[in-house]
């Protein structure tokens, strides 16, 4: 009988044939499950550009949603690769993330950049759903040998990763301060928060901190 460390090295190997099936099961489910997200997500953002207040959060919206889109087609060509036919697996935690999208809309003064920090919050909190999700598909696809999914997966990948980045920076840039102001009539105190440029390598974005935290 093979010992732990051998099964594990021939799990995580692709040479185990029980395990590869189950992968690649779970790999199916989990790409259901990400092609509902996106659905899910290209209709929020159509939602989310209506209630933003400024032209940059709805520039950013609305760039993404077409981004969304895309993403949709590769997924759409990965279930053409594999030869399964295109479905969705539902996915709660984005229906509850959407869910609290709405909630702070409603909870917003319309017209208010403090409507717009709180949506930047909202569509990073789906972003980190998505990156995690699109990483743990990129480890499967890797491990079955799925080279052509894993090309298309790491595109996305790093969309996401860049949309959430680009989201940081803008929040940094002008939104939370101005938002303060609002809060504050009268202030003219400068954000204390660094003025980042998204396309300098050199300069370290916080991806998971919406707000700079």
């Amino acid at each position: 009988m093979a010992s732990l460390t051998d099964q594990i090295t021939a799990f995580f190997g692709g040479n185990d044939s029980a395990a590869d099936e189950g992968l690649r099961d779970l790999f199916i489910t989990e790409l259901k499950s990400v092609y509902y997200v996106e659905k899910k997500i290209v209709d929020s953002l159509g939602k989310q550009v209506s209630a933003a207040t400024s032209d940059e959060v709805r520039d950013a919206f609305l760039h993404h949603q077409e981004e969304t889109r895309t993403q949709i087609t590769r997924l759409e060509d990965i279930f053409r690769i594999l030869s399964i036919a295109a479905g969705q697996h539902t996915n709660k935690a984005v229906d509850g993330l959407i869910d609290d999208a709405q909630f702070f809309v409603d909870d917003t003064e319309n017209g208010s950049l403090t409507r717009d920090a709180a949506l930047i919050i909202a569509a990073q909190k789906i972003e980190h759903l998505e990156i995690a999700s699109y990483g743990s598909l990129l480890t499967l696809a890797r491990v079955l040998g799925f080279d052509q999914s894993a090309e298309l997966l790491t595109l996305t990948l790093e969309e996401e990763k860049a949309a959430d980045k680009k989201l940081t920076v803008l929040a940094e840039s002008f939104v939370n301060q101005q938002a303060k102001e609002e809060e504050t009539p009268g202030s003219h105190h400068q954000s204390r928060a660094p003025q980042i440029d998204p396309d300098d390598p050199n300069q370290n974005v916080t991806l998971g901190g919406t707000l700079g935290i």
